[in-house]
């Protein structure tokens, strides 16, 4: 894919980044798709996967409590727990705002890790990336932000939520519809959003504006974007995702960069 070349033009020293369909077939890929990058954010959907393996196992309930008084499972993966951006204290009530937080993952993988009694990471790596034969994709801390990956991996990754085999398929659909409808947050790097709209770990576009998805993006696509410069998006309606990672955090080189990259992505798609 053509379009896929443009990260030659991105500030950064390496990136890479690949196209997959749902069955694995990769359409594009351009840049050293074997290099490994810390992902940062987007630890949090390989984390909530687990979180859901372990849910399908019948090791955890979705609405059983865990984080901040009156908090859930649900909460935690959802971001509306309460618990603050960086710091394990409530600062609402849960159900009530949309609080990005990382240590709302923590408590996840602190949870997981008790009910399971498996560390998170060997979770993680026994329930999600060794099924997926995700080699190189490693936790190294928290669930939050510590995931190292190659954008070889993370295809195969992509692939999964689109033609779900580790979970069932409604399970994947819960995660991927809206949690707590209508609640505002602010969207790390892009401000305030009214409709600030998450579903279980994965965010969901809906009508985000601006956005680091591209202006042609679907509603329904969801992903996650990372501030060491990283994204996955899968778009249900193109039918395809994508998986760019780059070496510079998160700025307004990205606000400027990835927005256009996606739209070509998603023109060459429509017309291949």
């Amino acid at each position: 894919m053509q379009s896929l070349a443009m990260i030659e033009n991105w500030p950064v020293t390496t990136a890479a980044a690949a196209v997959v369909r749902e069955d694995g077939t990769v359409v594009g890929s351009h840049g050293p798709t074997a290099h490994s990058f810390p992902l940062a954010s987007v630890t949090k959907p390989l984390a909530a996967y687990a979180v859901l393996v372990a849910y399908e196992e019948g090791a955890i309930e979705l609405d059983e409590p865990t984080g901040p008084e009156g908090s859930t499972v649900r909460h935690l993966l959802a971001h509306t727990s309460g618990l603050a951006f960086d710091e394990h204290r409530a600062t609402s009530a849960p159900g009530t705002r949309r609080l990005y937080s990382n240590a709302g993952f923590e408590v996840l993988g602190d949870h997981v890790a008790k009910a399971t009694d498996i560390p998170f990471a060997d979770y993680l790596r026994e329930a999600v990336l060794e099924p997926l034969g995700m080699a190189s994709t490693f936790l190294e801390g928290s669930p939050a932000r510590d995931g190292v990956s190659t954008v070889d991996d993370l295809v195969r990754f992509a692939a999964e939520l689109q033609a779900p085999r580790l979970l069932d398929p409604r399970t994947v659909l819960e995660a991927m519809t809206v949690v707590h409808p209508g609640l505002s947050g602010v969207l790390p790097g892009y401000g305030h959003q009214k409709n600030n709209d998450w579903g279980l770990g994965f965010e969901i576009r809906d009508t985000k504006s601006p956005h680091w998805t591209g202006a042609s993006s679907s509603p329904r696509t969801f992903g996650h974007f990372g501030q060491s410069g990283t994204f996955l998006w899968v778009d249900p309606d193109a039918r395809a995702a994508c998986v760019a990672l780059a070496d510079r955090p998160f700025g307004s080189w990205a606000v400027e960069s990835w927005p256009p990259f996606t739209d070509a992505v998603l023109t060459e798609l429509r017309t291949a």
